[in-house]
């Protein structure tokens, strides 16, 4: 694997991903996005854009890492870089705590403090934020987000681009559908359909 890594996305949730990815030694040399950010706190380099058909990135040999929080636009991030033969890197705080027996795909995000036990799948692109306790045998399906300090017990489900907002409770067994939206402190109960939107205790749709 490449030594340089390049992010995707230079703002709020890039800033948490690169001070894990500095934490973790990973050397970023620079980020894309369309145009030149407004600030530069971490003082990379500007790349130009990933989509970019003359994009400077496509002819060398970097890792990407996706700094992208929005679901659907990390999905597309992602395949687009998939399907152009780059590589795609996960990056994992060293302060979570992982069961030797969890499956990682390509282009996760894994906070800090977060707790994913054992059995559990966080599929490509995804992010476990901080604080997010997955329990034994979930499965996180592709670019979906938990939000900071959620638990989710045993043997949850969570669909494609599914967001579960910070501090949300979801019992054990329960199946979340794709483009779901579980609201911040949302106790979820029962099965939940796709492109649902559920706030409250108990989860309600909204």
């Amino acid at each position: 694997m490449s030594t340089d890594f390049v992010i995707i996305g230079y703002s709020g949730h890039a800033y948490v991903v690169i001070e894990s990815a500095f934490e973790s030694n990973l050397n970023i040399i620079g980020y894309t996005m369309p145009q030149i950010s407004n600030s530069n706190p971490y003082d990379l380099s500007y790349l130009g854009s990933e989509s970019d058909a003359n994009f400077i990135g496509l002819k060398k040999d970097f890792s990407y890492i996706l700094g992208v929080g929005d679901n659907e636009t990390r999905e597309r991030l992602y395949n687009n870089l998939i399907a152009n033969g780059k590589k795609v890197s996960s990056v994992i705080n060293p302060s979570a705590k992982i069961a030797e027996s969890v499956v990682i795909g390509k282009g996760v995000f894994i906070s800090a403090g977060a707790i994913i036990n054992p059995q559990s799948k966080i599929k490509e692109a995804a992010i476990i934020n901080s604080g997010a306790i997955v329990e034994h045998e979930c499965e996180i399906d592709k670019a979906s987000h938990i939000g900071p300090g959620a638990v989710l017990c045993g043997n949850v489900y969570v669909g494609k681009r599914t967001f579960v907002g910070a501090n949300s409770v979801v019992k054990q067994g329960v199946k979340i559908g794709h483009d779901a939206i579980i609201g911040a402190g949302t106790v979820v109960l029962s099965d939940v359909a796709d492109n649902d939107k559920l706030v409250g205790n108990p989860g309600r749709l909204l």
